[in-house]
């Protein structure tokens, strides 16, 4: 009897653990799998999947509203590459300030900018553990928030400007049109005051039916940002939007970010530690997957904590 029970229990584990995995899987490869577990595991899989959406349906009482991100145990893997990219990330965003990242190529702070709006949810064979928490404590991962909308509110701009191929003034209605404003005096207004928050108005305002991608680098850099900030976000990812500008377009997108953290919580991404210090407020430095470090700009740049982020700042590592 006390061997039919140990048996019992050893399947018990076993169908808990292959049922786990299947719920690691997208949504598509896990409905299909279930169609193959047996009745035990079938039970086991609804359980789990109960369990999981109410936890992430539920609000973290705890957020501090000083933040705008809060970010607990955060994994994550590219499973095509065995990589796992993320380790252990816990940290905190805070609200309508410049947050720099750094650290050497490969590190892992473009992977961790992409899930703050899951733009990685995008990419096969991924997959995170963990909870990043968002504005009032919703979690990214809850049903309540569709990507749709948390994409609205987190803005993504990238390191190359990437402009539709239509005129400027359309680039900045798009998305307004695409949530369904249609009236012409309306997005006249809010491509004018898009245009003039990205400090381009003045530039484009009498060739507004030119191409967009008729502009220069620094240019089309900025009429991305127009075309983000026309919806309204709440925050703006940047993944290293001067890498390939001269120094007077970077020096324009410099000064731009430290307007528009007026109205927006800004992260950066960087490998110009002169560009952090001169735009952020605080800074996390990234090595190998791990947040090494995160603190003041101030007290990362004059006196760090860690051994590697001293090894970085000096050109001892990177």
């Amino acid at each position: 009897m006390a061997e039919n029970k140990k048996t019992s229990i050893d399947k018990d584990q076993k169908d808990a653990q292959k049922v786990k995995k299947i719920l690691e899987k997208n949504k598509v490869v896990s409905s299909l799998s279930f169609l193959f577990l047996d009745k035990n595991q079938k039970t086991i899989y609804k359980t789990l999947k109960n369990k999981l959406k109410s936890e992430l349906e539920t609000k973290n009482e705890n957020f501090d509203k000083n933040n705008i991100f809060e970010v607990e145990n955060f994994n994550f893997w590219y499973r095509n590459q065995n990589k796992h990219a993320l380790i252990d990330i816990n940290t905190t965003i805070a609200r309508k300030k410049v947050t720099a990242f750094i650290g050497p190529s490969g590190c892992g702070k473009s992977t961790f900018l992409r899930c703050l709006n899951r733009m990685n949810d995008q990419i096969d064979n991924t997959y995170s553990e963990g909870n990043i928490y968002f504005d009032d404590g919703i979690n990214l991962k809850s049903p309540k928030l569709n990507t749709l909308e948390l994409t609205t509110r987190v803005g993504m701009i990238f390191q190359k400007p990437s402009p539709f191929p239509m005129s400027i003034y359309d680039n900045v209605a798009y998305g307004p049109r695409s949530h369904g404003i249609n009236d012409k005096k309306a997005l006249d207004q809010i491509v004018e005051e898009s245009l003039k928050g990205a400090a381009l108005w003045d530039e484009v305002k009498n060739n507004l039916y030119d191409l967009g991608t008729s502009l220069s680098g620094g240019q089309q850099q900025r009429l991305c940002i127009a075309r983000a900030i026309a919806l309204k976000p709440e925050v703006l990812l940047m993944d290293e939007p001067t890498s390939g500008l001269d120094p007077i377009a970077t020096s324009k997108i410099e000064r731009l970010v430290l307007n528009l953290k007026q109205d927006y919580t800004i992260i950066i991404v960087t490998h110009s530690m002169a560009q952090a210090q001169r735009v952020s407020d605080d800074t996390a430095f990234f090595y190998q997957g791990r947040l090494i470090e995160k603190n003041t700009t101030k007290k990362i740049f004059t006196s760090p904590d860690n051994k590697k982020t001293r090894e970085y700042i000096s050109g001892k590592i990177g």
